[in-house]
């Protein structure tokens, strides 16, 4: 028995084989030769690079300059009473040295380290009102200002030695 093929199946064919025909001229469209394009695509020729930025101008803010002054003020002071009180105390944690917990020259070194403790949070206040000031200019969407940021990075510093000179002073004391 021989089976007779039927019109449907070469048609088929043909479709199928028309049909891959225009997909693969579709895809292969040549526009302006037969040959690429070696101009740069759009995307090749935009820069990565941080966009320039104008540099703000800075103005003078006398308020601010006096407030600035007014606190360097306390913290020069802070720091001349610290030095003091810290001599005193260093005296004193050196007598106390191999003395008995409780002892008269004990309390007395304690008591000269507390009052260094006062003389780092008049620093520590001073450091923070500085901050406070340059969180409000932020805030208003203003740059930094030099002089601020000088003043604040001098506080710091100096809260940072006065810390640890009283860490100092209190690791070469006998531990309650």
């Amino acid at each position: 028995m021989t089976q007779r093929q039927t019109p449907i199946r070469p048609l088929a064919s043909l479709a199928l084989l028309a049909g891959f025909t225009l997909a693969a001229t579709g895809c292969a469209e040549r526009r302006g030769g037969p040959y690429p394009s070696l101009l740069p695509r759009p995307i090749e020729s935009r820069g990565d690079a941080e966009p320039v930025v104008a540099p703000v101008a800075l103005e003078p803010d006398p308020a601010l300059d006096r407030r600035i002054t007014e606190i360097g003020a306390t913290i020069s002071t802070a720091q001349k009473d610290f030095a003091t009180a810290a001599a005193r105390a260093e005296t004193l944690t050196k007598a106390a040295q191999g003395q008995a917990v409780g002892s008269d020259r004990w309390l007395d070194a304690q008591t000269a380290l507390a009052e260094l403790d006062v003389f780092r949070a008049t620093t520590s206040a001073a450091l923070t009102d500085l901050e406070d000031a340059t969180m409000a200019r932020a805030a208003e969407g203003k740059p930094p200002y030099p002089s601020l940021e000088a003043a604040r990075g001098a506080a710091q510093a100096e809260l940072d030695m006065q810390t640890a000179k009283i860490g100092a002073l209190q690791a070469s004391m006998p531990a309650a």
